[in-house]
């Protein structure tokens, strides 16, 4: 359903009378009512105010999108409303809201608010767009604006059709769905554009799947693109030409990309009946995928329970034994929570979600048996650590696709009895007796690296503080971001902190050097971007790498680079003074529990700022200034 069908004179408002959060969904509520949109104006303004209490549909740059879906909405609906001098939404990026879009959706709408929202957050980001609409003098201006921007949007999609009958489609999903998820797949739509090629592309984020694509769709496609760091859906496409990559792969490689699928460099697809989704034809992401699944559902125990055991050493480094000067009760119950529970379940939590991600439900038990052997069945106190962990998840996994296998020969009549009796029976026993044979020279072997790694010092451990610092900028949260990542926890396991503070502190370093860069070269940069400069130094100073992806997917042949250069400094000074912090995550927040004092916290800070600069001024002297 188009905006303008939605969208009407009766339902605008070019100058709201409102000037808090409150008044201006009121006002937009009665707007609609009056307009005979509502058949229960109560109960609407209800459904609205419970979805602001979820969060905040304030989304930044000006910009709010109230909506809900409700039966007391009579007919589909947007009200719009305008307010110059701007009124405190509680936005995203903190900024006053001026445009506000109220989506009205009947429960029979088909989701149609849900189109409706995300056509007009794509709309929203065109600075252009939404000039005109904030300069617009009536309601037949803004109706025109809205109506030519989607015009704009079809258009090339029209012309390429006809300058181009191939049709491609994609899929793009990453293990959190909500940054490369997105960002692919603007990329795609827009080198498509350029290249003349047809793409319809379906986004799989964290707020489910967008843009489905249809079985028409699949059935007329001449190539099918799926860059997906995660699982998808894909028995849909048996016997259709498909090209399976990482979803980096459409951000940084997207021309490339669309010529293969262009020039009918596509396999066939084949999916057999009955088989698993997560072990179709993998290409070379699916150890990735796999891993990653752990790795994502690892997190929470590994960030909550490390920063816990760092809090326990505010009451001395020994705070937690009863036998010490320092014990303090509270500091032992931390330290029991963090580390002796949440931080000792990361590597079974770790090995049962990788089982999972390859056989499903009936992986994640054995996964879990394998992975709690891996920390505690050695004679070497914390057994084979996060390598034992990852090699009990993917055993698992694969055995339990065996387990299945040979069971398939039974009668139907015993099929409810093989989730719950014969494949955890079987998978949890074979892969429990393997693991109890191959931990003790994996412990051997891990131990080794530790002591290898731990032993480094000097230029050795300079050049490792480079390449890891570097890694946590390449591709902002992406694939090589995350090895860098969980390279850092695998040793916050073993017991070294120095490795998590380079990897955090080079995670750091590339949005705070943007927002940096936007400060100190203001010229070179437009004001949407300045914009994000703001939310940047916040992001950046929290260890949320992905703050700088705004800028590095408008310019990333400058900001990659300078990124890189300004993380790979920082961890260089971060080996070279030798700090650690035993927290995994944290950013600003956790930089006083370096360990060594207040002279560790000023040298962690100072190479975090050394590569700050380093990074705008590097961004800010290879870019151009602003057509502003």
């Amino acid at each position: 359903m188009k905006i303008t069908e939605l969208l009407k004179e009766e339902t605008i408002i070019l100058d709201v009378a409102a000037n808090t959060k409150q008044d201006v969904l009121s006002e937009l509520i009665n707007q609609l009512d009056q307009a005979g949109r509502l058949q229960d104006k109560e109960a609407f303004q209800e459904g609205i105010l419970n979805r602001e209490e979820q969060s905040t549909t304030g989304i930044g740059e000006g910009i709010a999108i109230p909506h809900a879906k409700s039966a007391a909405v009579k007919e589909p609906a947007i009200a719009f409303g305008r307010s110059q001098e701007g009124i405190d939404y509680e936005s995203l990026d903190g900024q006053p809201a001026h445009l506000f879009f109220m989506i009205a959706a009947s429960e029979g709408a088909n989701n149609d608010h849900l189109e409706a929202l995300s056509r007009l957050s794509t709309f929203l980001m065109d600075e252009k767009f939404r000039a005109d609409i904030m300069k617009a003098t009536s309601k037949e201006e803004v109706l025109r604006a809205v109506n030519d921007k989607e015009q704009e949007v079809e258009g090339p999609e029209d012309v390429a059709e006809e300058s181009n009958n191939q049709r491609i489609l994609a899929v793009t999903a990453c293990p959190t769905g909500i940054a490369h998820t997105y960002m692919a797949a603007e990329k795609l739509n827009e080198k498509a554009k350029d290249m003349g090629l047809s793409i319809k592309v379906e986004t799989n984020g964290s707020s489910g799947v967008k843009n489905r694509l249809t079985d028409e769709d699949i059935k007329n496609a001449d190539a099918i693109i799926v860059a997906a760091d995660t699982q998808v859906e894909m028995a849909r496409f048996h016997g259709r030409p498909v090209i399976e990559v990482p979803v980096g792969k459409a951000i940084h490689n997207t021309e490339e990309l669309l010529n293969r699928a262009a020039n009918n460099e596509a396999t066939t697809y084949q999916h057999e009946k009955g088989q698993e989704e997560s072990t179709e034809k993998e290409g070379k992401s699916g150890f990735y995928k796999h891993l990653m699944n752990g790795v994502s559902n690892m997190l929470p125990f590994v960030v909550g329970g490390g920063i816990l055991i760092a809090l326990s050493f505010f009451w001395g480094i020994n705070s937690s034994d009863p036998s010490s000067d320092q014990y303090n009760r509270f500091a032992e119950m931390l330290n029991i929570i963090g580390g002796g529970n949440a931080f000792f379940l990361m590597v079974p939590v770790l090995a049962g979600f990788i089982a999972s991600s390859i056989a499903e439900r009936p992986g994640f038990a054995p996964g879990m048996v394998g992975g709690l052997i891996a920390v505690t069945a050695a004679d070497i106190d914390g057994g084979s650590g996060f390598l034992g962990g990852l090699i009990a998840g993917f055993l698992a996994g694969y055995i339990t696709l065996l387990v299945k296998k040979a069971f398939t020969v039974l009668p139907q009549a015993l099929e409810g009895l093989k989730p719950v009796l014969f494949y955890p029976v079987f998978s949890i026993a074979i892969t429990g007796i393997l693991m109890l044979l191959i931990n003790p020279p994996l412990t051997q072997i891990y131990s080794g690296l530790t002591s290898f790694l731990e032993g480094m010092s000097g230029t050795n451990q300079v050049l490792l503080g480079i390449i890891l610092g570097g890694m946590m900028a390449v591709d902002m949260g992406g694939p090589v971001n995350k090895a860098a990542y969980t390279f850092g926890i695998a040793m916050l396991d073993a017991g070294n902190y120095s490795f998590i503070a380079t990897a955090m502190a080079g995670g750091m370093v590339p949005p705070l050097g943007m927002a940096l860069s936007t400060t100190l070269f203001k010229n070179k940069y437009n004001r949407t971007e300045r914009e994000a400069g703001k939310t940047a130094y916040v992001l950046g100073a929290c260890f949320i790498t992905e703050g700088v992806i705004p800028f590095a997917a408008a310019d990333p042949a400058r900001v990659i680079p300078a990124s890189v250069a300004g993380s790979a400094v920082t961890g260089a000074l971060t080996m070279m003074f030798n700090i650690g912090i035993p927290a995994p995550h944290g950013g600003i927040f956790v930089v006083g529990l370096a360990e060594g004092g207040w002279m560790s916290v000023a040298l962690y800070l100072m190479a975090i700022i050394a590569g700050m600069i380093i990074t705008a001024f590097s961004a800010g002297l290879l870019k151009k200034k602003t057509a502003e």
